[in-house]
């Protein structure tokens, strides 16, 4: 079942990050709620020690140091407390009520550390504010004297409160805009380009041949930029290996059809051979074994050909064999067509023999020295070597070199072809004759000075 639009933004990346921008920036205004509530309470605390010095002012200006009973009440509402107690260095002076509260915690401003000042901010703001509380600390306008004043929290936690509104409103409009605008920004150089993608994505997988709806990539020099540009790229590829995979097919019922009439002209031309046979003719009778052989390869030529546009590996008929005397047959067979100078020559050990398919490693050999004689070279050396993973046969030439985008497309039909007209089936044949043996074929070297071909073939026994 696909899904709809409504689900794709519920569940989308766009909601998500909207929600997780706002928990974070969230978070990170929690982070300062508690510092800045905790500085409003230490602020609040202090203008209660500065106004508590200043009432005693009016107690210095007595010449007993004593009050009335009214202007003692009217400086303690004043400070907002119950008594107040400042210690100088010669004497000591008290205001108060005549029945204070008893005191249920006490502040002192003077040793309280950071955390500990966080820790009774919260407990003022979660308790009921009936405590009343003792708080020490310096007089702000004489570092000598300090201060006692005994309160009601109620007023200190309402203040808290108030203040704490105002920060957590604050902080939730910029963190709102702050998420907002983190949010855009985001989905504009995340988001969409992503959604952007996966349309053509979506659109290539149900229609990979329509070009227009291969990726047109940004001039973005950014990881979003390099995404599309390896999008683009890999669909253009999918759609080359597509177009390659179409021609292959179109290979395969090109042959079928004409792989009758083509057994039935080569039928003839083997009876026709079959007839010279008994010719007298010392010419005729040397001519004849190698024009059948070429009759028979013709056939196995088709055969394979029409065997490469199946999935399946080619059928191996494996037999250990010599491998110089299979080179031997392969000179014969290469160097009468030439007749341009172009020579095999065999450096193949006598006593290397091979565990292969004689047939299928013949067309891999005929294939590398027919393309090393077609691409200009005068010789090419056959040799072979054990070593402790099997045996390496190595094919080199002295040609002019392979041009790059052969090189590049090397194994790749219809397009590793090193001559104009090829259809570079040659070599990706080659390869999966190879593989099939359980080895390999690799370019080893290609420059000015040849080309140099290396097949792997495993250990005796060990072939596929």
């Amino acid at each position: 079942m696909s899904e709809t639009r409504d689900d794709r933004i519920a569940g989308g990346l766009s909601a998500r990050l909207l929600v997780l921008t706002v928990i974070f920036v969230m978070a990170s205004v929690l982070l300062v709620f508690l510092p800045s509530v905790t500085r409003e309470r230490t602020s609040y605390l202090d203008d209660r020690i500065d106004a508590a010095h200043l009432a005693i002012f009016a107690l210095e200006a007595t010449p007993d140091n004593m009050v009335s009973k009214e202007l003692s009440d009217m400086l303690l509402a004043h400070v907002g407390a119950h008594a107040i107690v400042v210690r100088m260095a010669d004497r000591t002076l008290i205001l108060a009520q005549d029945m204070p509260p008893s005191v249920t915690t006490t502040y002192d401003l003077r040793t309280e550390s950071p955390p500990q000042m966080m820790g009774d901010t919260m407990a003022t703001l979660f308790h009921s504010g009936k405590r009343v509380v003792r708080v020490l600390g310096v007089s702000p306008k004489d570092r000598n004297v300090t201060v006692e004043v005994v309160l009601d929290e109620g007023p200190l936690r309402r203040q808290l409160l108030r203040f704490g509104a105002r920060v957590f409103a604050v902080s939730l409009v910029i963190s709102l805009i702050t998420a907002a605008l983190v949010y855009l920004t985001l989905r504009w150089l995340l988001v969409a380009p992503l959604r952007r993608m996966t349309a053509s994505m979506m659109a290539f997988r149900d229609n990979p041949e329509d070009e227009s709806h291969v990726i047109r990539p940004s001039q973005r020099r950014d990881e979003v930029g390099l995404a599309e540009r390896e999008l683009a790229t890999m669909q253009a590829t999918v759609r080359q290996s597509l177009r390659q995979k179409e021609h292959l097919a179109a290979l395969g019922t090109a042959v079928s059809k004409i792989n009758h009439d083509l057994r039935g002209i080569l039928s003839t031309a083997r009876l026709t051979s079959d007839s010279l046979a008994g010719s007298t003719s010392p010419e005729v009778k040397r001519v004849v074994p190698a024009l059948l052989a070429a009759i028979d390869r013709a056939v196995a030529l088709c055969t394979g050909t029409l065997t490469y546009t199946r999935e399946s590996a080619p059928p191996l008929h494996c037999s250990r064999f010599p491998l110089a005397a299979l080179t031997d047959e392969l000179i014969g067979v290469v160097d009468r067509p030439a007749g341009n100078g172009f020579s095999v020559v065999n450096e193949v050990p006598t006593g290397v023999t091979v565990y292969a398919d004689r047939d299928q490693l013949l067309r891999v050999l005929e294939n590398l020295t027919r393309n090393a004689s077609e691409s200009g070279a005068h010789r090419c050396a056959i040799g072979a070597a054990r070593n402790g993973s099997g045996l390496r046969i190595a094919i080199s030439d002295d040609g002019p070199g392979l041009p790059p985008k052969a090189r590049m497309h090397l194994f790749t039909p219809f397009s590793g072809s090193a001559r104009p007209g090829g259809t570079g089936l040659g070599l990706a044949i080659a390869r999966e004759i190879m593989r099939a043996h359980g080895g390999d074929i690799a370019l080893e070297r290609s420059d000015a000075s040849g080309t140099v071909f290396a097949l792997t073939l495993p250990a005796d026994g060990d072939a596929a």
